[in-house]
């Protein structure tokens, strides 16, 4: 009985050591476990000031900065401006490619929406993903003010930095992605 006992116990253990592996949160010798929250995963109601989440933390310093003045100034108008998504790894860029392959049926029809990990800006910490849609519209309509600018017609949520847009505006944004000569050259 003591063995089987025993025995419970160190199964018992191994499920909940290996449950915090899979978690993220315990890693074995030699085994490195990234959570997806390190990957780029957005928690709910995260804003460009939320430092402690790595998809704010890994964007571009002044791209945050810009994204903090502005949802600062949304903020005074009563609208909190949410980051849906920033910074992302390689391996989540990948992932959210080929889920863009399964729901667009091909290649060419997802990278209307989502780029390679080599060109996308989200990778690079260049961009991110706003909402929810009165926020994004207003930054739409006062990101320049702020460097900040929408990209893609087809993307209503995706804001990148551009420093002179403030003096000089926002450029022409692309109808998608495929016409970006970073992503689709």
């Amino acid at each position: 009985m003591r063995r089987i006992a025993s025995l419970l116990a160190l199964l018992t253990v191994s499920l909940v050591v290996a449950g915090c592996a899979v978690a993220g949160s315990v890693d074995g010798p030699g085994i490195r476990t990234v959570s997806a929250r390190d990957q780029g995963e957005v928690p709910e109601n995260t804003t460009a000031f939320d430092d402690d989440v790595p998809a704010i933390a890994r964007l571009d310093p002044a791209l945050r900065r810009a994204l903090q003045d502005a949802s600062s100034r949304a903020a005074a108008d009563g609208l909190t401006v949410r980051i849906n998504s920033g910074w992302r790894s390689p391996e989540m860029q990948e992932r959210l490619l080929r889920d863009a392959i399964d729901t667009y049926g091909s290649r060419e029809e997802a990278s209307r929406w989502v780029a390679t990990p080599e060109t996308s800006a989200h990778v690079s910490g260049d961009a991110v993903d706003v909402g929810p849609w009165d926020a994004a519209d207003w930054l739409d309509r006062h990101g320049a003010a702020f460097g900040l600018c929408r990209i893609y017609v087809n993307e209503p949520w995706h804001f990148e930095l551009r420093p002179d847009a403030a003096t000089d505006g926002c450029p022409r944004q692309y109808l998608d992605p495929t016409e970006d000569p970073r992503v689709a050259g």
